[in-house]
């Protein structure tokens, strides 16, 4: 089912709804196996009908958007008007819409935040056919509750997310990245701190970890990209006082950086991927728990996700890392559901929290009942 404009949408659902349907919204799919799998049965309401940038407003740097534009086509307009959309998760082909909902992201939200930061207005459809609209256009502009931020990250479990109203931000003028090699994590911990507590404004902190070998990358953007990297090759000398060649960093500024950004976006997929939230502080404990995994780390933000490779026993590979990584919270996501619970135990409360969100905003349970967390 692929309605093409939100009266139709919210007609199609009300009538789903009506039968007793269960409903899946669905973009490009590129997220297809996150979370809980849906139940049998269950109709999926493509939204990639809903093809519309309704407005630019290159002035304000606000756009509205409809859940079906695919973000690769969002950012090609953008960037004729010098901006974009601040947001650059793996799947650069996936839509608006499925965006939102999983609330994934890449590199550059360690600067710019995530979806709910840059989601400043948001339409919906609930399980009724009702259209429930809350936000603004403008960026100062506050109407109702924050719809957006509830939606964000939600999974498609509480409503069809339909259209959404965008924060906006310049294009970098160019950038530079700085790249330090090292084998210890604990030097890598330390590394990321010193980055993170420097107001050097960088575009993106990463660390990628892979058999032993972990690269610290720190991105800037602007005219001055590639002097502040220069200038960022200092401190990892504070990190204990002494160069940072004699610290067993390899450090380089690598100026057509774009292919290195890319492949640490490309490593947050892979047959098993667990996502994990853990204090930067416990870095080290997170590359300790990674066994055969590629690790790539939002370290500043505390958030990693440890790619498992193709191979006997994944689900063994992947409950181990859990195991290892408690009481961090850990979520499985990509091909894994098949061989592993996605999501975490919530707290009692918190869960219980939930499933009242769920039935307020979902009463009849039409919107993929049983596939988030907890159940819900």
């Amino acid at each position: 089912m692929g309605p093409t404009s939100i009266e139709e949408a919210a007609s199609a659902v009300a009538e789903l709804s009506k039968q007793g349907a269960r409903v899946r919204p669905a973009g490009a799919g590129s997220r297809a196996e996150w979370g809980g799998a849906d139940a049998d049965g269950t109709v999926t309401v493509h939204t990639g009908g809903l093809d519309r940038i309704v407005a630019h407003n290159p002035g304000d740097f606000t756009a509205i958007v409809q859940a079906g534009v695919p973000l690769a086509a969002l950012q090609r307009q953008l960037a004729r008007e010098g901006q974009w959309l601040a947001l650059d998760p793996p799947d650069l082909g996936g839509t608006v819409g499925g965006l939102v909902a999983t609330a994934d992201s890449g590199p550059a939200r360690h600067r710019y935040g995530g979806v709910r930061d840059l989601v400043i207005g948001i339409t919906v459809v609930l399980s009724d056919g009702s259209v429930a609209r809350s936000g603004g256009t403008v960026i100062k502009n506050v109407a109702g509750y924050d719809l957006g931020k509830l939606f964000a990250g939600s999974y498609g479990t509480l409503g069809l997310v339909a259209q959404v109203a965008l924060r906006l931000h310049p294009l970098p003028a160019g950038t530079a990245t700085l790249v330090a090699t090292t084998g210890d994590p604990a030097t890598l911990a330390a590394a990321v701190r010193a980055m993170s507590r420097h107001p050097l404004e960088a575009q993106a902190l990463d660390v990628a970890w892979r058999a032993g070998e972990g690269r610290l990358l720190v991105r800037f953007g602007g005219v001055t990209a590639a002097a502040r990297a220069g200038d960022a090759t200092k401190l990892l000398s504070d990190v204990s006082g002494s160069p940072a060649a004699s610290r067993g960093f390899d450090v380089d500024v690598v100026l057509d950086d774009e292919a290195i950004w890319a492949a640490q976006r490309a490593a947050q997929r892979g047959p098993a991927v667990v996502k994990v939230s853990a204090l930067p502080t416990d870095l080290p404990a997170v590359l300790a728990a990674a066994g055969d995994a590629t690790v790539v780390s939002r370290a500043a933000l505390g958030v990693s996700w440890l790619s498992f490779p193709e191979g006997t026993d994944l689900a063994g590979r992947v409950t181990a890392a859990r195991t290892a990584l408690a009481p961090h919270p850990t979520v499985v996501l990509d091909g894994a559901r098949l061989v592993a619970e996605p999501w975490p135990a919530p707290d009692p409360g918190v869960g219980a929290l939930m499933r009242r969100v769920k039935e307020r905003f979902d009463p009849t349970g039409t919107f993929r009942p049983g596939s988030y967390v907890g159940g819900i």
